[in-house]
């Protein structure tokens, strides 16, 4: 039963990065410095600046991320930031090995 469940976790982040956006979403946040990430996180209007994608659009995107266990978010005041989820990107690199 554990087996299946993890299966269904992996298939359900695979489903998520197979898309561009998306992918490019979670590689940003994923290559924020440590240091950074404690601090700030990837704000939203960061991906809408450098996607070039409207706030609809990436709000879309993240919230695939979330549903994947990709990543998390967190509201600070008028401000959205994501932060990775270290659990999944650890089963994601055992996976891959």
């Amino acid at each position: 039963m554990v087996k299946a469940r993890q299966d269904e976790r992996l298939s359900r982040a695979f489903k998520a990065l197979s898309n561009p956006t998306r992918l490019r979403i979670y590689q940003q946040v994923k290559n924020k410095p440590a240091d950074e990430l404690t601090d700030t996180g990837c704000k939203l209007v960061d991906f809408i600046n450098s996607l070039k994608v409207g706030a609809p659009t990436v709000s879309h995107h993240i919230k695939e991320l979330v549903n994947a266990g990709l990543i998390r978010v967190e509201r600070q005041g008028k401000f959205m930031t994501c932060y990775l989820e270290e659990e999944m990107r650890e089963e994601l690199r055992r996976f891959l090995e």
